[in-house]
């Protein structure tokens, strides 16, 4: 009795073992990722726009800011990919009065494209996104 227990743990140990040690030596060198596209000012971002609220501003109350994840884009020199292998994927935009802010509340959750004018690395400790863009404007489709 107790060498039935026993063949049938060694069993199941060698099935494990044998699981664990399968991918590890199936595994192939991967080839590095390749950076994005460069984003120009006058280039267009797309993707999903996300909006998130932070606390700051006067009286620490909460203020929303709005993200949009797209793929992966490298910025123009000095910042580089900032600090990434295929460069930043999500952008957090920066809205300049209450007017930039209501005219994207309307594309939450929704695909955006925006038209960029200017854009870095995030550098703040604040900021959540990979990359900044802190003048835009949204496109329109006619």
């Amino acid at each position: 009795m107790m060498m039935r227990r026993f063949g049938k743990r060694l069993a199941l140990v060698t099935a494990i073992a044998a699981a664990w040690a399968a991918p590890a030596s199936s595994q192939q060198a991967e080839p590095a990722p390749k950076p994005g596209r460069l984003i120009n000012a006058g280039d267009v971002l797309s993707g999903e726009l996300n909006a998130m609220k932070a606390r700051g501003g006067k009286r620490d109350k909460r203020v929303a800011f709005y993200q949009i994840k797209s793929e992966p884009r490298r910025l123009p020199p000095p910042n580089g990919l900032c600090n990434l292998e295929t460069g930043p994927e999500t952008f957090q935009l920066i809205t300049t009065s209450e007017a930039q802010a209501a005219q994207l509340k309307g594309f939450i959750g929704k695909p955006i494209s925006i038209k960029v004018d200017e854009v870095a690395c995030a550098q703040d400790a604040g900021q959540t996104s990979e990359a900044v863009v802190t003048k835009w404007s949204v496109v329109t489709k006619h």
